[in-house]
């Protein structure tokens, strides 16, 4: 991703308009993300820190992030210091990834003292470390986070810089510099060379460089030409004259299907027609954008990974167990061969004697009356072989039966697990997780409950509006897809699911009316959306009027057969989803 020095810079110039504000609340969403509420004349802003390794960044956010019930340790003890602390100063150094917050807080003594909260965003050994005013960590959230000996990240340490590699600040260096450094990267594509003889540069705006010099072609250092210099000279000047004059154009980059790609603070050229460029208000708009769908997955994976191994566990030995019986099942096509060598046995029992190894005997049930060889137990008598055989084919007959119910109960059941895994992978919020939890503690998958914990409520299902004006409510799990199906929706409504695939029951709402095409087409689109088949091309979902939707008695939670379905094939689109929610 873009987050490098330099767009740091531009973040730092939007925090910059915070100092004077003081800590009102603090709060840690996750083990790798701290949000610090601050407040001043213009109201309260929060400022998001994540130190994921896949996502680190540091920004101003107006996602609303839900917090666990119980603040983690290094969130007690950024209250405690930095809680109702005036935010004085906010530095960065160079271009690095480094930016420092210095805040005026109150110690226990009741002295004014100065800290500083150090966010380093590089990637896996991104870190959060609380510095006093001479320098030494306090705490920090990651600790010995640098895998390095020189350096070490416990508290009472003195803070010290991660090693820092000889580069050129492009903002401060002058032509003459710049060209010899290029000229000492000789051999080397000019796009990587950028990155390795500047600081806070990624690859993104590297290569966006290296466009602007040679339109597309490959060049490498030493073959550049006296205007491709001083193009590149030109495109360094005027990125840094944007970052001093904050005349930014942050943008995003997605895919023509809508998958979200990269985000710069300048209009990339490079991609051409290959990529959508779409403008953002400020860096950290593109940044909320960028990273808000994705972090709430993430964030709720992680406070669901209990949850995960459970249900993931219970798949596996459900599907171990389907395969075993299936097996034995197959065996027991022998059993109609046993009960003929029963039959067999014994309309010939004159012919045998005790101590036979096999039996040839005629097969009348054959046409052709062929002769048949049939095992014999040396020490049965001829009519304890055929009775043995006979023996073998009712066991056998009762197994088949019995193997049958419970293979159709396993795979009843594996149809149920696999559409908590499917609600369970879409989850939004905490309280989603309570009710999945309260729900397989009732269906005896789960021995574990807080009882201090209240109850959780059942949340209201999601409220969708098709362009044409029909109403469009979606389950949000196995519970409610029950309620909304059996309870709040009349018989003549359209219920609507995906075909053979987990995922929410659909209501489209007709109060009476004929439902339109636009509005079926639209309620199928969400239902294969809200199901384990998001990110399929073409979708089938079945849809048929509610009274032809039945509950079996004992069904689990979310199971029902229905009956008069038509199929039809859609596509998700979350771009429609999110336009026709209410």
């Amino acid at each position: 991703m873009a987050f490098d020095g330099a767009y740091l810079y531009a973040v730092k110039q939007e925090i910059e308009a915070l100092v004077g504000t003081r800590v009102d609340k603090l709060h840690q969403p996750s083990r790798d993300e701290i949000v610090i509420h601050l407040r001043g004349r213009e109201g309260m802003q929060k400022l998001l820190i994540s130190t994921a390794g896949d996502s680190a960044r540091l920004h101003l956010t107006e996602v609303s992030i839900e917090n666990p019930a119980v603040p983690p340790m290094f969130c007690m003890l950024l209250r405690k210091h930095l809680g109702g602390g005036k935010l004085l100063a906010v530095r960065q150094d160079g271009l690095e990834r480094i930016l420092f917050l210095d805040f005026e807080c109150v110690n226990e003594l009741g002295d004014r003292v100065q800290l500083t909260l150090v966010c380093e965003v590089m990637g896996r050994y991104s870190n959060c470390i609380l510095t006093d005013q001479e320098g030494k960590i306090i705490d920090s959230l990651k600790r010995n986070a640098d895998v390095t000996r020189e350096r070490v990240i416990l508290p009472g340490f003195p803070y010290e810089m991660p090693h820092r590699s000889r580069r050129l600040n492009f903002m401060e260096t002058d032509d003459d510099t710049i060209i010899s450094a290029l000229l000492l990267a000789s051999g080397t594509a000019l796009d990587k060379a950028l990155v390795q003889i500047f600081e806070g540069v990624s690859p993104l705006l590297a290569r966006e460089w290296a466009y602007y010099v040679c339109k597309g072609d490959s060049v490498r250092t030493h073959e550049m030409t006296q205007t491709q210099r001083e193009r590149l000279l030109f495109a360094l000047h005027r990125t840094a004259e944007m970052l001093r004059t904050r005349k930014y154009s942050f943008s995003i980059l997605q895919t023509p299907e809508g998958q979200l790609k990269d985000y710069c603070f300048l209009r990339p050229e490079q991609y051409g027609a290959l990529m959508v460029v779409r403008p953002m208000e400020s860096a950290s708009a593109a940044l909320d954008e960028f990273y808000a769908k994705r972090d709430l997955h993430a964030r709720m994976k992680q406070r669901a990974n209990d949850l995960f191994r459970l249900v993931m566990t219970r798949l596996e030995r459900v599907s171990r167990k389907l395969a075993n019986q299936r097996e034995e099942l197959a065996q027991t096509d022998k059993m109609e061969q046993n009960r003929l060598y029963g039959e067999l046995l014994s309309a010939n029992l004159y012919r045998l004697q005790k101590g036979d190894t096999v039996a040839v005997v005629e097969n009348y049930y054959d046409e052709n009356c062929a002769q048949i060889t049939i095992p014999l137990q040396v020490n049965l008598t001829p009519s304890q072989n055929a009775q043995r055989y006979y023996t073998l084919y009712r066991k056998a007959a009762t197994a088949k039966e019995k193997l049958a119910e419970q293979i159709a109960q396993g795979e009843q059941e594996l149809v149920y697990l696999e559409s908590v895994f499917d609600v369970l992978s879409r989850a939004e919020s905490e309280a989603d997780l309570l009710l999945l939890r309260e729900e397989l503690y009732e269906q005896g998958y789960s021995k574990k409950r807080n009882a201090r914990q209240k109850p959780p409520k059942q949340q209201p299902p999601m409220v969708y509006r098709s362009e044409d004006g029909f109403m469009i409510l979606v389950g949000r799990n196995n519970r409610q897809n029950d309620l909304l199906t059996t309870k709040q929706a009349a018989k003549q409504d359209l219920w609507l699911h995906t075909q053979n695939i987990p995922g929410s029951h659909v209501i489209l709402v007709t109060d009476g009316m004929e439902p339109t095409e636009t509005a079926i087409r639209q309620a199928a689109m969400l239902a294969a959306y809200h199901s384990k088949a998001r990110d399929s091309a073409q979708v089938p979902v079945d849809f048929c009027r509610v009274k032809f939707v039945k509950k079996p008695a004992g069904a689990k939670p979310g199971m029902v057969i229905f009956s008069n379905q038509q199929t039809i094939y859609v596509k998700p689109d979350a771009a429609l989803c999110e336009k026709l929610a209410q």
